[in-house]
């Protein structure tokens, strides 16, 4: 008997095999890690993917691409090689398998990823006999448990992926494809344009929202304050008058007369007790969002290193929709395993048994909310420490009591107007005790008496305009996205990260350019169907419905190619239009500065994938720039020169866009600083790539150069030092090259004499 296990990625293997067997042995096959044991006669082999081993690509080429099949990865990304061994391994090792185990993750993607490695790697034999491996943990007891009491595969799951995988295809590839040659048709430029079934709605509430605050009119209004003189509170106390805004200026003078000189009577005073619950338990999208607001962290990097946590062993299963923490888990023995770190010992001492989680009102069928494992890590790096703690001070605060916030709100009168002021404090600090990443209100609470007054320091105006909406943010907008049913929990980061690389958006206050905002402009108006949020969230519920076995995966993707076929064919009647409109915005978009010739410099991206600074007004001016590798063109501008300022390298580093700065003809302005002592030439400073340097003038023929800091004589003697020393070493390599030419030369020769001699074996045999 023969069992195959594949797993998601190689540390899911290895965790896997420490769970099932102490006595595993672990081998290679072409690079890839696998695992072999034996118990009561059944070999066990565990291996590994390393995420998608299979992509979509076209059966063949063709205008709109629906005939669809699933390749090897490698085979449609060159640069993942890697991923043949990957494949080849789990070929060769499940070939004379009678069992099989799917251990992928419990979700649309662990599923499907599995699936394929044992449908194309292993044959449809292995879905004769195939168990599914279900866990939240990667721990030894989730593990064990997950192995000893399986569960069928879920094939509705994997037709939803499937069905998900498609759409995208069909939706994406076709789209961005159509939107790309009507440039080249308009244009006979190459534009690179991105468009998706999730990720141009997405744009399109990024644009709707960039038109609201630029559209916005901000209305003057005011606000009333009264600034009082209490004796035992040395910052004083400001009140606020009762009205809030006010908008007529003529109410504003009135108020301020009536309360002149006027000292304030306290009216009522009422103090009050609040109970503030504990937060609910993260799901993935609270994370992100809390992640974003305490340390910055991106949605995307939050779910990396969640998921790095998990596959430690250190946290459950990240892309969870739940709120809720069944007791199958185990609170006690988490709780006590967390209390073996002195810092979280210190709260979970204080909480109290039976332990009972406050819970949100969110479920997900196939993992509970983000919780610890109570397995300690020894080793974090700093980002990953941070997200960890949060985590588990979360995981502790959720059975912690009731905090109790004390709320003073005293209610005045100046004059005829009515005026209030709050103070807030912390009663019990419950919860807030174990969780130290809320702001604690701490005000002190004057001694005060109603029918007493208090000095009134200044009654004052402030003038205010109203703002126009706030701009999303990352974490906002996955709120946003989840709130409309664009996405899901796992994509949702990914979709983000999409529209910053392709150069739509940018700014921690996401801002959309002018290509984003004008490429949403163009679809709205040649085919509204592709920013539909209504189309991209019927598509959404129709894919949970194949997964409830509610609709069938062929006859959703039927609709999705009608309703894509229906979108290209708008693009098709306007391609010159769109073409056109699109190029111009992408050139406006991309302008980073002035040419010498008097039109635009624009950064350039070519079909290789490489980027360049070149002139709008090619051909006629062939200007162009190339940019160091992951360079940024910058706003700021070169003192010298007046071209924009890159920045590139690690560290970074900032140096002008041309390279030759100072050395195109132009009159040099640079300060003479002594003669060349190889050609005489003056010596000049000069600002280059790498900064500011002495160089000669009479460069290219004569390429003497030296740092600021040195003098001209060391400068001169260290040259001719390196000279003679390159010299040497040339003189070396040639020989070492001569010598290895020499040797491979003589290997050659002696092969061909064996091949000979065997050669004249063979033929003397057969005689």
């Amino acid at each position: 008997m023969h069992e195959v296990i594949i797993c998601e990625k190689p540390k899911a293997a290895e965790r896997i095999t420490a769970a099932l067997s102490k006595n595993a042995a672990k081998k290679h096959y072409k690079k890839v890690p696998y695992y072999e044991f034996e118990e009561n006669g059944k070999k066990t082999t565990v291996l590994t993917a390393v995420g998608h081993l299979y992509s979509l690509a076209p059966r063949k080429k063709q205008d709109k691409i629906f005939d669809v099949k699933w390749v090897p990865l490698y085979e449609k990304d060159k640069k993942k090689k890697y991923v043949k061994n990957y494949i080849d391994a789990i070929k060769k090792l499940s070939k004379d398998a009678d069992e099989f185990v799917h251990a992928c993750d419990y979700d649309i993607e662990g599923t499907l990823i599995g699936y394929n490695a044992m449908k194309y790697a292993c044959g449809e034999k292995s879905f004769k006999n195939v168990r599914r491996m279900k866990f939240s943990t990667l721990t030894e007891e989730d593990l064990l448990k997950a192995y000893e009491e399986p569960i069928e595969l879920d094939f509705k799951q994997v037709d939803s992926g499937i069905a998900r995988h498609v759409l995208d295809f069909f939706f994406g590839v076709n789209i961005s494809k159509y939107l790309t040659d009507s440039v080249m048709k308009a244009t006979k430029r190459y534009i690179q344009l991105s468009a998706g079934r999730v990720q141009t709605p997405t744009l399109s509430i990024l644009v709707d929202r960039e038109k609201e605050i630029k559209e916005f009119v901000p209305v003057p209004y005011w606000l009333i304050k009264a600034d009082l003189d209490l004796a035992d509170v040395e910052e004083g106390i400001t009140a606020d008058h009762k009205k809030g805004k006010i908008l007529e200026k003529k109410d504003v003078d009135r108020i301020l007369t009536d309360c002149k000189g006027k000292d304030a009577l306290i009216k009522k005073i009422n103090i009050r007790k609040t109970n503030k619950a504990p937060p609910v338990p993260f799901d993935l999208g609270s994370l992100q969002s809390e992640a974003y607001g305490l340390f910055g962290f991106s949605p995307r990097k939050t779910q990396q290193i969640a998921q790095n946590l998990y596959t430690e062993g250190y946290t459950s299963y990240p892309r969870t929709s739940s709120q809720k923490l069944p007791k199958s888990i185990g609170y006690g023995k988490i709780l006590k395993k967390l209390s073996y770190n002195a810092a979280f010992g210190n709260h979970i001492t204080e909480l109290k048994e039976p332990y009972k989680p406050n819970e949100g009102k969110k479920t997900d069928e196939a993992h509970p909310a983000i919780h610890p494992t109570g397995v300690l890590p020894k080793e974090l790096s700093t980002d990953d420490r941070k997200l960890y703690e949060l985590i588990v001070y979360r995981f502790i605060s959720v059975f912690a009591e009731k905090a109790v916030l004390e709320t003073m709100k005293v209610n005045l009168e100046i004059g005829k107007e009515e005026f209030n002021f709050s103070r807030k404090r912390m009663s019990k600090m419950g919860w807030m005790d174990h969780y130290p990443f809320r702001k604690v209100e701490a005000d002190y609470f004057p001694k005060l008496n109603e029918g007493e007054t208090i000095d009134v320091k200044k009654v004052r105006a402030e003038d205010k305009e109203t703002k126009p909406p706030a701009r999303y943010n990352q974490a906002s907008l996955i709120r946003e996205l989840e709130k409309r049913g664009l996405g899901t929990k796992a994509t949702r980061a990914n979709i983000i990260s999409i529209l910053f690389s392709r150069k739509y958006v940018e700014g921690k206050k996401i801002t959309v350019n002018k290509l984003g905002e004008h490429l949403i402009d163009t679809l709205k108006k040649y085919s509204n169907k592709i920013t539909s949020e209504e189309l991209t969230r019927e598509f959404e519920t129709k894919l949970e419905d194949i997964m409830k076995g509610n609709a069938q995966k062929d006859e959703i993707i039927r609709e999705a190619k009608v309703e894509v076929s229906s979108i290209l064919d708008d693009i098709e009647k306007n391609k010159l239009k769109i073409g056109e409109a699109l190029y111009n915005s992408y050139r406006e978009s991309r302008i980073v500065g002035k040419c010498k010739c008097g039109e635009n410099l624009i950064l350039i991206d070519s079909p290789r994938g490489n980027s360049f600074v070149g002139c709008s007004g090619y051909p006629e001016c062939k200007t162009t720039y190339s940019l160091p590798k992951g360079a940024t063109v910058l706003k700021t501008t070169c003192e010298e020169c007046g071209l924009p300022m890159i920045s590139f390298g690690k560290p970074r580093q900032r140096a002008c866009l041309d390279p030759k700065c100072g050395k195109d003809g132009r009159e040099p302005t640079n300060e003479v600083v002594g003669k060349c002592p190889e050609c005489g030439s003056d010596l000049i400073k000069r600002s280059g790539r790498y900064g500011e340097f002495i160089g000669c003038t009479g460069f290219p023929k004569c390429r003497f150069t030296m740092s600021l800091d040195q003098d001209i004589k060391t400068a001169a003697k260290s040259t001719g030092s390196n000279k003679k020393t390159t010299a040497k070493t040339t003189a070396k390599k040639t020989a070492s090259k001569t010598k290895k030419s020499t040797k491979k030369t003589a290997s050659r020769s002696s092969k061909k004499k064996n091949s000979s001699k065997r050669t004249k074996g063979k033929s003397s045999a057969k005689k």
